[in-house]
């Protein structure tokens, strides 16, 4: 037992004197190339030259407002349907929905919901700098509604991620 104390001690002893490794990492190299940063949202500095094309690739054309209406006037009309059964509600309507509008919309009941009907034709609003989504708004019997849509590529369908009744609640 003794013994065991003696090394533990001068163990100590010596560690207590050996020099501290630094956990500061060195300096980098200093390079004489310099880039001035762009600044993003909130001016804090970004990647030089990290600005991406203006619609990532997806240009709005005719092609692409007709699919983005046509998908928003049959989800609007399957979701305006306060008689349906919540089941055959969320079936149908989920065909055109996001998977994530699907999981926020399957225990709604649809009877709950205010508007019953379309009172006319859809409104598209585009942002020419997003080829990736947009707004359709639809008057209807309880006021404006406003269906966002959302695309993952050009060859890809328009999905509804979120009906916004008039009072701005999902």
């Amino acid at each position: 037992m003794k013994r065991a104390l003696t090394a533990l001690t001068a163990l100590l002893v010596c560690t207590a004197c050996a020099p501290v490794s630094t956990s500061t990492p060195a300096e980098p190299p200093a390079t004489s190339a310099t880039s001035e940063a762009t600044l993003s949202a909130g001016g804090k500095p970004q990647a030089p030259g990290g600005t991406a094309p203006a619609t990532l690739g997806i240009a709005w054309d005719e092609t692409s407002k007709t699919a983005a209406l046509d998908t928003a006037t049959k989800a609007m009309t399957l979701y305006a349907r306060p008689t349906v059964t919540d089941r055959q509600w969320i079936q149908e309507l989920g065909q055109v929905l996001t998977a994530q509008a699907t999981a926020d919309y399957q225990y709604v009941d649809p009877a709950n919901i205010p508007v019953t009907r379309i009172t006319g034709p859809g409104q598209l609003k585009i942002d020419e700098n997003n080829g990736f989504g947009c707004h359709v708004v639809f008057p209807t019997d309880a006021g404006d509604y406003d269906v966002q849509l959302l695309r993952s590529a050009a060859n890809k369908p328009w999905q509804v991620n979120r009906f916004t009744p008039p009072n701005g609640t999902k």
